[in-house]
This record gives C-alpha cells, structure tokens and sequence, in this order.
C-alpha cells in the first residue's frame, strides 16, 4: 500500500512538473538592453504588477502607475489594502515581475 501511494505521489509530481515547464516555455523570456536602466524597467511594466526591493530591504508589491524621473508610483499594494507607494527610483536593489 505504501508503494502504491509514493508512485502515486511521484507521477502527480511529475505530471504538475511536466505541464508547469510546457505553460512557462510558452511564456517567453526578457532580455535585457545594453543600457536599460530601473527607470526604463519600470517604464515597461507600466500598468503591470512588480515586486520592488529597496536598499533598506523593504519589498513592496503592486502595479506600477506612473514613473516620474526620481520616483515611480505603485498602486494596489498587495496586503495593504487601500494603499499606494511611491519610491525613489534610485532606492531600488531589484525588480521581481512575470515576464
């Protein structure tokens, strides 16, 4: 009975593995510019959702709204309902979205 539920197990596993490859090769990759900038990211993602990391460690979550030359604008903060942010541009370490 135990054999029986580990190949079970295994062939679910690697059923969810196979069909997350095949839906994420369909997705496409992002190539970075020569000379893009976080500015220029941010500006590409506009109206989409993103994950910020700043310098201080703080990540935020949310759609990018507008991006100003100094700051961007993050509106519908995930968890923080009712909220937006704006960021200094030069405070972001990283940007975490779905290509």
């Amino acid at each position: 009975m135990k054999r029986l539920t580990v190949a079970a197990a295994l062939t679910v596993l690697i059923g969810i593995g196979g069909y997350g490859g095949v839906c994420c090769a369909a997705e496409g990759k992002y190539e970075v510019k020569q000379a893009a900038s976080v500015k220029d990211i941010l500006t590409e993602r506009m109206g989409k959702r993103v994950m910020i990391k700043t310098d201080s460690g703080e990540a935020l979550e949310g759609t990018v709204a507008t991006v100003a030359d100094q700051v961007v604008h993050l509106s519908k903060l995930t968890g923080k309902d009712f909220y937006d942010a704006v960021v200094r541009i030069d405070k972001i370490t990283s940007i975490v979205f779905k290509p």
